[in-house]
């Protein structure tokens, strides 16, 4: 009988736990926190090195990404990295490799707060560095 109590318990205080933090549809945990901003982005190439030539340059006011990629990038495939304030997230989610060869259509994500409130889309610009003489 000590046994089945414990069991209810427990299933007892996942259910409350589960009540006291809703979920969204990605299955991630709805906070109380507002923030919506990326605080650092990283440019992978199919080696999975990065092809930056310096730190990427985030106007979190503007809500711009710029970034520097080596000559010779191959701007077909890369991959985005995005690090965001605690419990926000990214739409639309990073889930294969991404096409950044027409540099006059600048991509965008959108970085959703914890709370689900506040949408910020920050639009990503790629240039590639001048070729040295």
């Amino acid at each position: 009988m000590k046994k089945y109590s414990i069991i209810l318990l427990l299933i007892f205080a996942c259910l409350q736990c589960c009540y006291e933090y809703p979920i969204d549809e990605d299955g991630l945990l709805i906070t109380e926190r507002g923030e919506c901003y990326v605080s650092n982005f990283e440019l992978l190439n199919t080696d999975y090195q990065t092809v930056r030539t310096q730190n990427a340059v985030i106007d979190t006011l503007a809500q711009t990404i710029h970034v520097e990629v080596r000559w010779g990038t191959n701007l077909t495939k890369l991959w985005p990295q995005f690090t965001l304030v605690t419990d926000a997230k990214l739409d639309p989610k990073i889930t294969e490799w991404t096409d950044f060869s027409d540099l006059n259509s600048p991509k965008q994500w959108t970085v959703i707060s914890g709370n689900r409130k506040v949408k910020k889309i920050y639009t990503v610009n790629i240039t590639v560095q001048p070729l040295n003489p």
